[in-house]
């Protein structure tokens, strides 16, 4: 597996809070925002607060890998004798993921991004 992007997903207990208190109190710069997420620049990855957790525990954070090919991630890692959680397949946002997850039980999420989803373009307002 050769992953070419990462980032560590953070499920906070208040979500509001949380992007503030990366936004505003550590200053980080926003890559992109999303309905229900924000994602930070994070030195030489990202970070993005989404979603919600209740309780605490080792489920609010995850690992974030992109894959250029997930089918052959998947037939990579199954030969490798890792259980996949989640088998592979096109999320309602367009991506295509599948689930492991560490001996300590943190979900990794592997992730392909299809050529023509909006993580690939640029957002950034054209500078003059």
């Amino acid at each position: 597996m050769h992953p070419i992007n990462s980032r560590i997903i953070l499920r906070p207990t208040d979500p509001a809070r949380s992007t503030a208190f990366y936004r505003d109190t550590l200053g980080l710069a926003i890559s992109r925002e999303f309905p229900g997420g924000t994602v930070f620049f994070l030195g030489q990855g990202y970070l993005e607060v989404s979603g919600h957790s209740g309780d605490g525990g080792s489920g609010n954070v995850a690992l974030w890998l992109q894959v250029r090919d997930l089918a052959a991630t998947h037939r990579e890692l199954v030969d490798r004798g890792v259980t996949v959680q989640r088998e592979p397949r096109c999320e309602p946002w367009g991506l295509h993921e599948m689930w492991i997850s560490d001996p300590d039980g943190v979900r990794i999420v592997l992730v392909e991004v299809p050529p023509d989803h909006p993580i690939r373009k640029d957002s950034r307002p054209p500078s003059d």
